[in-house]
């Protein structure tokens, strides 16, 4: 399994990415997204979440924890109330570096 900061920086690169197939690679098919008041699980519901999310530029600040257990707080900025805004994200993974659950939150 990669560094953590590697990962988190994968994960950054994905997500301001055009390509979607490779954001969702990231994730288990059962993972779970909590993001903002609201909860998806699995890959058909991240992927909408992730279409309907603006395009934003990550500024990563600071990344801490273990292969599969890992936090980063990141400047984001963007086109939405309140950018640019830190936001930390919660990474839980498994032993194949997938992501099993995501949290975000200010």
């Amino acid at each position: 399994m990669q560094d953590i900061r590697a990962f988190v920086e994968a994960y950054v690169a994905a997500a301001t990415g055009p390509d979607p197939d490779r954001y969702l690679d990231l994730f288990r098919d059962d993972a779970a997204v909590h993001d903002d008041g609201h909860s998806l699980r699995g890959l058909a519901q991240v992927r909408r979440w992730r279409e309907e999310t603006p395009n934003v530029d990550y500024d990563l600040l600071e990344v801490a924890g273990t292969p599969t257990a890992c936090r980063a707080v990141a400047l984001v900025s963007g086109d939405f109330p309140g950018s640019p805004l830190a936001l930390r994200f919660a990474f839980e993974r498994d032993v194949r570096g997938k992501i099993t659950v995501l949290t975000i939150t200010p």
